[in-house]
């Protein structure tokens, strides 16, 4: 398959997803989104099934892409630049997003059946994950964060960014609160020097010496 047919295919799913979500969609309302017949689509893959798992490992690669250079100078300005990376992409409209990310949240249900999508979730959790630990111990290297656990708070934050998504989804909740939430946690609980209202305790990530 050509690169151009893949990324027509694949443009057409995302629009698809976002008109009738996870539950009704069908192979035939993806071709209705190309020129392409339903039958073209499985020459290529021979399910809706082997398509949505072909669609995310281009939503992977599009993602990875996204927040691999977040913005900033310092690792705090470039942790709090992948937290608005990841909560208010720019790739689309408002709509867009929100019947996306409930299509998203529907395909999230199948994964306790469907191994395939599972494993496609896990990676991105695990790639997400990884990405704000390295950001983690940069700042703790360079004297920017605290002396804090990097595999733990990488584990919170990326565990909160997944929560606003699925509360955005479930019960509307404005998803730009989670986002300043998590830069007051950046600023307040892991700068180094950090005014938060606990900053002069120990945080429970915070490594013993």
């Amino acid at each position: 398959m050509s690169d151009d047919t893949s990324e027509t295919i694949m443009r057409a799913t995302y629009r698809a997803l976002c008109d009738h979500g996870y539950a009704d969609l069908t192979m035939q309302d993806i071709a209705d989104e190309t020129d392409k017949s339903k039958a073209a689509l499985h020459y290529h893959y021979d399910s809706k099934r082997d398509l949505l798992h072909a669609f995310l490992d281009h939503l992977y690669e599009e993602f990875t892409a996204r927040v691999a250079e977040p913005a900033g100078e310092t690792p705090a300005e470039r942790l709090e630049g992948l937290i608005d990376d990841v909560l208010r992409p720019t790739d689309s409209d408002a709509d867009d997003r929100i019947a996306f990310r409930t299509a998203l949240l529907e395909l999230k249900a199948q994964a306790p059946y469907d191994e395939g999508i599972r494993e496609r979730l896990q990676r991105f959790d695990a790639s997400l994950r990884e990405r704000v630990r390295t950001l983690v111990a940069e700042g703790i290297d360079d004297g920017t964060f605290r002396a804090v656990d990097p595999d733990d708070t990488a584990q919170f934050i990326v565990t909160a960014l997944d929560g606003a998504g699925t509360k955005q989804v479930a019960v509307g909740q404005d998803i730009d609160c989670a986002r300043r939430m998590l830069h007051a946690y950046v600023e307040t609980h892991l700068v180094a020097g950090g005014r938060g209202a606990d900053a002069t305790r120990t945080p429970p990530t915070e490594v013993s010496e």
